[in-house]
Order: C-alpha cells, then structure tokens, then sequence
C-alpha cells in the first residue's frame, strides 16, 4: 500500500462536497467525525479491530498527482482555485483509533478524526474500506479459531478472495483473528505471517499412481511431508498408501510424517477411520488436517461427533466472510468547532438505531480487579475523567432505569491518538504481538459474550453528561 497512491480511491461525492465547503469559505472549519458499526456480523457477541496499520500508512501518503488534478479538470465542475487547492492538499488532522486486535462493540467510535472539514470528511471512503474489511475478517476468522476449540486453524482462502487485496489484507486480518498462518505467500513476504502448504490434487495426478506421486513428495520433502489422501479414496487407497511411504522412505531416513490431509467427503467418518488406522501402524503422532468449505458451524459439529481432526484449514467461507460479508461500519459528523467551542452535531432518524452519539468523546473499558473481565463500555464527553477510585455507576441508554454500581474496578481510555495534526505519532506493533494481544483481550471477556448464538447483551453505555447532551438535541432537533 505504501507504494501507491490512494488518494482518488474514495466516492465521487467526497469531492463535490470538497468543492461546495471550498466555494462556502468552508474549508477551515474544524470537523469532528466517528467511524463506529452497529451490528456484530453473524448475530455474535463481539467484532475485532484491524486494518489500522494500512489506514495510518494510506494517511501518511494522502496526494494528489498532477494526473489526478488533470482528471479532475475534465469533468468541468471544479474551479481552478479548488484545483489548486487540492494540488497544495496536505493532511492536517488529528485521528485517534481503538488499536487492532481490540475487541469492538457496536456504536461505538473506533476511529476518531478532528480537522478541517475537506479532509475529515474527504478520507471517509478509505477508512470504512480499510477497517470494515479487515475487521470482518479478523472477526470470522477468530469466531472459526475458537470452533476449533485449541486446534490450529489455517487461511486457504486466497484463491477465493474478493480480489488481490481481499487475499493480501484478508491473511492479515485472519493472523489477527487467531490463524497459525496462510496459504497466501505474499503475505508471509510483507507481514511475517507463516505461509504453509503442501500439494494439490493436480500432484497425484501427474503421476501414474497414487503411490508414486507420495513417493516423490516424501524424498522432496521428508522433513515436513504432510499427504493429500482423497484424490482416489481416502480409506482404500490415499491412507493405506500414505502408510506405506511412512514406513519405505521416511522411517529409514530417520523423519517422522506430519501429517495426511482430507479435502472431501464425510470429514467425521474418514478422520476416524484413518486415526485407527494412522494409531495401528505406528504414527500416533501423524496429524489430520481437514479442509474444504469449512466454517465455525461446520466445525464446531464435526467435532461434537468425534471427527479426529488436528489441524483445519478453512478457504471461501473465511476470507469472504460468506454468512455475513459487509461489516457495517460508518462515519458520521458529530460536532464541529466554531470560535474554538466544541458544538456537538447529531443525526436523527426514525429508526432509532440510526440515531447517533453526539460530540467529542472518550471511550472507557472498565475491567473487574479481581477476575480481570470487562465489565462494560463507557462513552463520556472529552472534558469527563472515570475516577476508580470511586464507585461509578452506569446505565443503559435506552432502558434507563437498568443501572448498576460498578466497585473494585478499574478504568481504560481505548482511543489512542495515532496522528497529531497530520503528523503520525503512532508506531503500529508487529503483527504478532498484534494477535496475541488480540488473544489476551478475547480472555478478558466473558464466555457468554463470546456464544456463536445469542450471545450475552455486552453493555456499551453513556455517561450521564453525554445522555444529557444526547436528549437535548434529540428535543432542540426533533420536528414538532
């Protein structure tokens, strides 16, 4: 991403707004927008931060080449001054985000910009492209990781992804969300992320029988031979065969086989049978790795079933997020300044969720001393500091008579600021201590947020001088 150039990557009507605020005397005045979602794909309890590395580094790059101005020029709704403004365009603003690998909630904001309106508003289009994709995958993929109840889960969706970048990103996000590693080499290249793989069908294949084509992978690849029994027949043919090459071409060689590998058929039943069979010759330590459209459901049955199953590798329903594939983040206008005070904006709608949060905010995580669990999420206004020393007391927006008293807790702001007038002041973390963050946040939740089906409601609330603020403009706004 860093060696191209992005910039015109965003809707058409970023500009024409660009323009109207332009030719208004607008284009100083300081905007405040969130980017938050509100709805956690496939009805779960919780959505995973990603994509912020790629945001800041499309940030960091923002420029409009003389091409993009010449472009411009022809559709002959734009000025010249405006042109030359944009010619001249530099970032300027200052942007806060929930760092990656962050459990996410809905409404909300994980992202924050604060600038000029031209360009808080002109970089919507790439920060809803970037966090909404990687989120949702980093989100699939860790409700698919936790299906696997400790075993490993591998990426093999590049092939199936949405584009290059939907496979580039996506391993990304899938590393994030808990996968050992992908099928996508690039991504090992530009993000250390493991790559891994062994043979296709076409393999076998290419050889006269099944026998040989083991043969010649075992003497390639003796110290990481890992076979695909299903091309012919798994129980009569692939494992028998794989047995067989074990014992005449590794075992005198002194290597061990990791593993066979079953792309077909009814995965419970053959993962069985071929562990008896694996055990009764000897390579208990023979790992089954299955594949072939996999998902969490999937998964999560085969293994109430018994399936002997040690490894999954799961491609189209990962990567793509199948069940679910748009992640529903947005960005809205929640304030503006005007002689240095903060004015808070709010959108309206009849569908009350469409309703937004107005203001400047901060975003608070309070965790239980004692078990380390999250307990709820706090938004307040960006003057409010939680004190926890004290007890606090939080309620539901919506229901507010639903309060409780929080004690023995303690409090976390969870926006960090990652750029300081268009300056980056943020150094993103290597991606893996991105994932095992990821992992250590994912504990501190509790396993009823975490259920695949009705999970347990996880409680983003208001503070007191926020729902204030919130029901004032909901009456200063509403249409009599």
């Amino acid at each position: 991403m860093d060696k191209t150039n992005l910039t015109m990557l965003t809707d058409f009507y970023e500009l024409t707004m660009a323009n109207g605020y332009f030719q208004n005397g607008l284009k100083d005045k300081i905007a405040y927008f969130d980017m938050f979602f509100r709805k956690v794909p496939d009805g779960g309890g919780f959505a995973i931060m990603a994509g912020v590395e790629q945001l800041i580094e499309y940030l960091k790059n923002l420029k409009f080449e003389d091409s993009d101005i010449e472009y411009l020029r022809s559709k002959k709704i734009f000025g010249e001054e405006f042109l030359q403004y944009l010619k001249d365009f530099k970032f300027s603003c200052d942007v806060w985000a929930i760092p990656e690998g962050t459990p996410i909630f809905p409404n909300e904001p994980v992202i924050t910009v604060r600038g000029p309106v031209i360009e808080a508003q002109f970089v919507e289009t790439m920060i809803l492209l970037t966090v909404n994709h990687q989120s949702l995958i980093a989100t699939k993929a860790n409700r698919i990781v936790r299906a696997a109840q400790g075993r490993d889960v591998m990426e093999f969706g590049s092939r199936r992804a949405q584009g290059y970048d939907g496979a580039i990103y996506g391993a990304r996000a899938a590393y994030i969300g808990g996968c050992i590693g992908t099928a996508c080499t690039i991504a090992e290249r530009d993000f250390e992320i493991p790559a891994i793989g062994t043979m296709a069908h076409s393999w076998i294949q290419m050889f006269h029988t099944e026998l040989e084509a083991f043969k010649a992978y075992a003497e390639a690849y003796p110290d990481n031979c890992t076979l695909l029994v299903d091309t012919y027949n798994v129980l009569k043919s692939g494992v028998p065969n794989a047995i067989k090459v074990f014992n005449e071409v590794l075992i005198p060689k002194g290597f061990r086989p990791k593993g066979i590998r079953i792309d077909s058929g009814d995965i419970t039943y053959l993962s069985k049978e071929a562990r008896k069979m694996l055990d009764e010759a000897g390579f208990k330590d023979c790992k089954i790795v299955a594949s072939n459209s996999l998902d969490e459901y999937i998964i999560r049955d085969i293994l109430m079933q018994g399936a002997q199953i040690d490894l999954f590798g799961v491609g189209e329903r990962l990567i793509t997020s199948k069940s679910e594939p748009v992640f529903g983040g947005v960005y809205k206008l929640v304030a503006i300044e005007e002689g240095g005070t903060i004015i808070p904006k709010i959108k309206l709608s009849e569908n009350v969720v469409k309703i937004t949060n107005p203001g400047f905010k901060l975003l608070w995580r309070l965790f239980d001393r004692d078990t380390g669990k999250a307990i709820a999420d706090v938004l307040t206004t960006n003057e409010e500091i939680i004190d926890d020393s004290k007890p606090y007391e939080v309620f539901d927006p919506e229901h507010t008579w639903k309060r409780k008293t929080i004690t023995n807790f303690y409090a976390k702001r969870l926006l960090e600021r990652v750029f300081d007038k268009g300056t980056c002041v943020y150094e993103s973390p290597r991606l893996k201590h991105i994932k095992g963050y990821c992992m250590e946040q994912i504990e501190n939740l509790w396993d009823e947020v975490k259920r695949f089906e009705n999970p347990h409601n996880y409680y983003v609330d208001l503070s007191t001088p926020l729902w204030e603020m919130k029901q004032r403009l909901l009456r200063e706004y509403s249409v009599k």
